[in-house]
């Protein structure tokens, strides 16, 4: 595993397969997470005391480590079940030596127990990392979700998790309530989430590249933006489609 220090002091790797890293080193590791994923889901959701969240892709695991965080925080009454798949089984079992930051050392048993036992449970919590493709994972995963973290390598290296039949199967899981944050504010991908039926919204902030929101229900939260018009603008975008 190549670790590599990101902009933020949390230590994020580089994927050779993918030949790229799995977090912004310029928005920080941590920081990314925190932004782009964590807090958004959790605004939208606080008044839940119970909050379901599916986590693409697992690989270091900082989106999942960090709604335990930021639960205990802020919402300790609330009780997190997250499910994430991760093609890597070898990345995972690897991760009881990564070096995550000073906040993550409450939950280092957790990693223990994600690396070598697939998952964590508490009477607070229940974590379910699945070793398997997330394509698959999303067709056969049961239930309605509330937050699904859309955290995938980059359109550009692994379009198949970024496709409009792979959005379709989120939307599927996500029900009325849910939410799907993501890093891309590709049009393309904006395109393929309003297609199956979301509504689009901008998550911008101090410290943060610009970041993306995607929901059935309307967010008074966040600025939405109009992908009518700009698909307008762009008569010859399309989205990612699995053919």
């Amino acid at each position: 595993m190549n670790w590599v220090q990101s902009e933020d002091g949390s230590y994020t790797a580089y994927s050779a397969e993918y030949d790229e890293h799995y977090h912004s080193t310029k928005d920080g590791a941590l920081n990314e997470s925190l932004k782009k994923h964590i807090e958004p889901a959790f605004l939208i959701h606080k008044a839940k005391d119970h909050l379901k969240i599916i986590d693409i892709c697992f690989g270091l695991g900082f989106n999942t480590l960090l709604s335990l965080y930021y639960r205990d925080t802020y919402f300790p009454d609330t009780t997190l079940e997250i499910y994430s798949p991760e093609l890597n089984g070898e990345l995972v079992a690897s991760l009881v030596r990564f070096p995550y930051p000073e906040i993550f050392e409450p939950y280092l048993n957790v990693i223990t127990d994600i690396a070598t036992l697939g998952g964590y449970e508490d009477e607070r919590t229940l974590i379910t990392v699945d070793i398997m493709d997330a394509r698959v994972a999303m067709r056969e995963l049961q239930g309605i979700w509330d937050v699904c973290y859309q955290d995938a390598f980059s359109p550009s290296v692994n379009p198949l998790l970024w496709t409009k039949e792979y959005f379709a199967d989120v939307a599927g899981l996500m029900g009325d309530e849910g939410v799907v944050t993501t890093y891309s504010i590709a049009l393309a991908i904006r395109m393929g989430l309003h297609e199956n039926g979301f509504n689009v919204y901008l998550n911008a902030g101090e410290g943060y590249r610009s970041a993306t929101v995607a929901s059935v229900r309307s967010l008074s939260e966040f600025e939405k933006i109009d992908v009518e018009h700009k698909m307008k603008c762009n008569p010859d975008m399309r989205s990612l489609r699995d053919s």
